[in-house]
């Protein structure tokens, strides 16, 4: 069996996926972290309006879309144009109970999530045949 294979497709494809492309830009630069009992993420969004900033919960995934618009008008000639521009989104998986406060302040949008009951590390013990029982890290 002959099978064709191109080199640079899958670099092509890696490159859109991290770069993005004109339709779909990827510029939505995260950090996450845990501060106490909360998960805190913060999205990078120089440049975009508060108003154009979407949060939307459905069941476990919570979803950013965020627009950074053109700066066109009628008296308007783009000469360079290197920041992406268009709907930007990320998607998040997180626990079943979902609750987030939502702060944008100097183009970073920062949500502040509570562990969920469930997360949290806890110890879990194990009977074994000798009826001893012992605790393992879960």
């Amino acid at each position: 069996m002959l099978m064709r294979s191109d080199p640079f497709r899958g670099l092509d494809r890696l490159t859109q996926q991290v770069l993005g492309t004109t339709a779909r830009p990827a510029a939505m630069p995260m950090d996450a972290w845990q501060e106490g009992e909360e998960f805190v993420v913060a999205f990078d969004l120089p440049g975009v309006e508060v108003d154009s900033v979407d949060i939307d919960v459905e069941r476990n995934v919570l979803t950013v879309r965020a627009e950074r618009k053109s700066p066109t008008g009628e008296n308007t000639e783009l000469i360079a144009a290197e920041r992406p521009r268009g709907v930007f989104s990320r998607q998040l998986i997180l626990g079943d109970a979902l609750n987030a406060d939502a702060v944008y302040d100097a183009g970073v949008l920062t949500l502040r999530i509570p562990m969920a009951e469930k997360a949290k590390p806890r110890r879990i013990e194990i009977e074994t045949n000798k009826n001893q029982r012992q605790e393992i890290n879960a």
